[in-house]
């Protein structure tokens, strides 16, 4: 076994607490273990080596005892006997890394939703290429009529465990390769991995009131697991593609509503778009662009629950284009009709801009 620093074997200080012990020890943990490196040695040494430092810094005695003499406090005998077993450190770190991690893959797919359909809800066929649990042998990998049998180097406990002086390392069994069974005759149609390739159609229930970054699981339908075991899950991510029309943000939707300059400054109604329909809204004269407006109860219902968000309507007043010569000299008769002393009072917006341009030049002289 290396005699190498157990605190530079894990990568922290002296000092640090249990808690980056355990954080040091999962990462390293998951780039050495055997499952993830078959047939390299060195790594196998690492896991070891990293496995056992994680023992003794995560042990407030033996964390003390080699902080005070170093290796030579784990030398046969020089604690007084005994023995460590590893397994309590699976079930308490190692466990929720690689305990079940054989388990098939999850999967993500992609979809794409118009807001119509993400505000509604709705019922989507999708086609999903993944590993399926292999039909000839049930998923267990084993020729028809024969079945696996046993590890007799692990007992079909898929570890073993190889003492060295003081201490007992477990370790994935290096016969069955911690599948704990052993296949005399593989099936001819997996290859003895108790999966196959294949592409599995799924109805998909989209539940009304999505968004773009939710998604929906679907427990069990990812990737079968290897000779039998669980599959993964399906996460089907959702997009909503951009409205022509509205724009969403949390529960409620916004829109542009172009009105004429005739209507704002007269007054009137406009038919709104929504997307139960159109409804009327009420333009009050003198009525300036971008003005908002807002329609109660005509926005989305979320997902997680709440009221109805509302439709909010921002108008725009258009400024007439391709006119022709009559057009244009009623409008330059209708502009001289505003001139005079009274001509602020029917521009409100040029009276405040003009102020602050005034002040503006004004403080830069003074």
């Amino acid at each position: 076994m290396s005699k190498r620093d157990f605190y530079q074997v894990l990568g922290v200080d002296r000092s640090a607490s249990e808690r980056d012990i355990k954080k040091a020890y999962k990462r390293l943990a998951m780039k050495f273990h055997p499952d993830r490196n078959a047939g390299d040695e060195t790594a196998s040494d690492k896991f070891k080596e990293v496995k056992l430092a994680y023992e003794i810094l995560t042990d407030d005695k033996k964390r003390t005892a080699y902080d005070q003499h170093g290796h030579a406090a784990f030398e046969q005998g020089t604690m007084g006997g005994g023995s460590a077993d590893f397994s309590d450190i699976f079930g308490d770190v190692f466990g929720d890394i690689f305990g079940g991690s054989r388990r098939g893959s999850d999967l993500r797919y992609n979809i794409e939703l118009s807001l119509e359909d993400a505000v509604r809800g709705v019922t989507r066929e999708i086609d999903v290429p993944t590993y399926v649990s292999c039909e000839p042998c049930g998923g267990n990998g084993a020729k028809q009529g024969t079945a696996p049998q046993m590890c007799g180097t692990c007992h079909g406990q898929g570890q073993v465990q190889m003492r060295q002086g003081f201490f007992a390392v477990q370790q994935t069994c290096p016969t069955c390769h911690g599948r704990g069974k052993i296949l005399k005759d593989p099936c001819s149609s997996c290859h003895g991995q108790g999966r196959v390739q294949k592409n599995k159609t799924l109805s998909v229930k989209i539940p009304a009131g999505v968004d773009t970054g939710d998604r929906i699981r679907l427990t069990s339908e990812g990737e079968a697991g290897e000779y039998g075991l669980p599959a993964g899950d399906l996460y089907v991510q959702v997009h909503v593609c951009e409205h022509q029309i509205f724009t969403r943000d949390g529960n409620n939707l916004y829109c542009e509503v172009p009105v004429s300059f005739t209507m704002a400054a007269l007054g009137g109604e406009v038919q709104v778009p929504t997307l139960d329909g159109r409804v009327s809204l009420k333009v009050p004269i003198e009525t300036q662009t971008g003005r908002m407006f807002r329609v109660r109860g005509k926005g989305v219902k979320s997902v997680r629950g709440g009221g109805i968000g509302d439709l909010i309507c921002k108008l725009v007043v258009e400024t007439p284009v391709n006119l022709i010569g009559k057009q244009k000299e009623l409008l330059k008769e209708f502009e001289e009709t505003l001139g005079g002393s009274g001509a602020k009072k029917h521009k409100p917006k040029s009276e405040g801009f003009f102020d602050g341009v005034k002040k503006f030049f004004d403080d830069l002289t003074n």
